[in-house]
């Protein structure tokens, strides 16, 4: 078996993986499909979905990456010869969200240093997409790179390569070690402001009102699936590269629900920040909560500047602690997709770490300023939502039905996680992975086929957020669609070495 890097402490293994998990999804996104779902009767379906999918798939991933000590494609290689470019699909999927996630980790430091100032001014809105962006007036243009994105976009990069260059417990770790505890200490800064501010309870009450109508909606059931299969780091590649580097005794499973209850623990802290600051908002402007709730690039970058300017003291404080804290959870995730190709290159070619970097991060470096352009906030939003909902979402499913289906390694794999770890797998666990996981994920992309598919040949209904169908064609579906050519050519390329292919005794 070839040298493979170790993570120094198990400490630094769980903050890293845990640092991949919390991302700028669990800040933006988790409250709003909390809200629109139920609110407080949400958390149910949520739990549920965490134990029955997101803690059940994370430690499948962290137990396929610990047995065979190899990046994802390198993995899977060895799991079954004929199944590698599932893991190239996956390192193809990080690459691609890479190159746009590192452009709003860019506009976070901008929004950072536009904070001591308020520079944003009283319109957010028209600030964020024309004195900010410049944005092109038609879905698809290019138009010019924008310097003020460009710039804080070279930093992210510069950063983000120098930490990979270092290595796994030099670089990955210590960055980890720096970056997750300010990043929560900060937030829990920004939540203690947010609930001394007037109306911050009314914001709270509707955060957590149960509304138990929703919850027999099969539609809130697929959104708790949905939330927790995209804020985990789950199905593309990412735990099943950091498991790798895992010494050979590791607890497996007790880690697994560590990072997995660390993630919904910092979503609930977001929900409960992000709400509070919305019961203010509403009480400002005198609107009904329903009116403020928005999610996404909307909250960051045009609610939060403006919820900013009302407040009577410590505005330029409270707006660099926000967007810090973004930056920061951009950054350990970027960290940790970044890292799934670096490892899959060095693995399959033989190179070193640092050539993998410059050849892996460089070229999503140079890609990443498509989307630094007039026309970067379009493509950004059209590749983001074909990538997550037909690369991670069909990735899990694929890779769920692949094990314990069609390989039928559950068992093996849970006698691998039971040997080192404390607590033992039982038949929720196999149930969980072998019955409940894949017919949920079938079911969401059968609807997501379905409804998208639809949209695509419909003319009362329209397509995503009213694009062209031009636009939808060659800006989504053929960017989903080339994540899987991609890993399916990548597979076809032979090893540079032999690989150890790890035969297990029982095959």
């Amino acid at each position: 078996m070839e040298n493979r890097s170790q993570w120094g402490t198990r400490a630094g293994f769980i903050l890293a993986a845990a640092g991949s998990a919390i991302g700028l999804g669990n800040i933006w996104r988790f409250p709003a499909v909390a809200y629109e779902n139920g609110g407080g009767a949400f958390l149910i379906p949520y739990l549920f979905a965490l134990l029955t999918a997101g803690i059940p798939i994370l430690i499948l991933e962290f137990t396929m990456g610990h047995k065979y000590r190899g990046s994802a494609p390198l993995t899977f290689k060895r799991m079954h010869k004929k199944t590698e470019w599932v893991g190239w699909w996956g390192v193809a999927v990080a690459f691609i969200i890479s190159t746009y996630y590192s452009v709003i980790v860019a506009w976070a430091i901008s929004y950072s240093v536009f904070s001591f100032n308020l520079g944003w001014g009283e319109d957010t809105q028209g600030f964020l997409y024309g004195d900010y962006l410049n944005l092109a007036e038609v879905p698809g243009q290019i138009g010019n790179l924008v310097p003020g994105v460009l710039i804080p976009l070279i930093i992210v990069w510069a950063l983000v390569l120098g930490i990979l260059f270092k290595g796994v417990k030099k670089g990955i770790e210590i960055a980890n070690r720096i970056f997750i505890p300010a990043l929560v200490i900060i937030f829990l800064i920004i939540v203690i402001r947010a609930l001394t501010l007037p109306g911050a309870m009314q914001g709270l009450d509707a955060f957590f009102a149960p509304d138990f109508g929703q919850i027999f909606s099969p539609d809130v059931w697929i959104a708790a699936y949905g939330q927790i299969f995209f804020s985990l780091s789950i199905a593309f590649a990412i735990m099943i590269t950091y498991a790798s580097y895992l010494p050979k005794k590791s607890d497996i499973t007790n880690n697994a629900f560590i990072v997995g209850f660390a993630n919904s623990g910092f979503e609930l802290l977001a929900g409960i920040g992000v709400f509070g600051i919305l019961g203010f908002m509403a009480l400002q402007s005198g609107l009904p909560i329903n009116e403020v709730v928005s999610g996404g690039v909307g909250l960051a970058f045009v609610a939060f500047p403006a919820i900013i300017n009302e407040f009577t003291a410590f505005n330029e404080l409270f707006g660099v602690l926000f967007f810090v804290s973004l930056m920061l959870a951009g950054l350990t995730s970027l960290i940790s997709i970044t890292e799934t190709y670096v490892s899959g290159l060095s693995d399959k070619f033989q190179i070193s770490r640092k050539k993998a970097v410059l050849i892996g991060g460089g070229l999503a470096a140079v890609i990443s300023l498509l989307f630094a352009t007039q026309g970067g906030l379009f493509f950004l939003d059209v590749v983001d939502y074909f990538i997550n909902q037909f690369g991670v979402a069909m990735l899990g499913f694929v890779e769920v039905v692949l094990i314990a289906w069609i390989l039928r390694k559950v068992k093996m794999y849970k006698e691998h996680a039971d040997g080192i770890s404390d607590i033992r797998l039982g038949s929720w666990w196999t149930i969980s992975l072998g019955v409940i996981t894949p017919i949920v994920m079938g079911y969401m992309m059968y609807g997501l086929f379905k409804q998208n598919l639809l949209k695509e040949f419909a003319t009362d209904t329209g397509n995503y957020e009213g694009y062209s169908n031009t636009f939808i064609l060659y800006g989504g579906w053929s960017i989903a669609i080339a994540a899987l050519v991609i890993g399916i050519l990548m597979s076809l390329i032979k090893w540079k070495k032999d690989i150890d292919e790890k035969k297990e005794a029982n095959e």
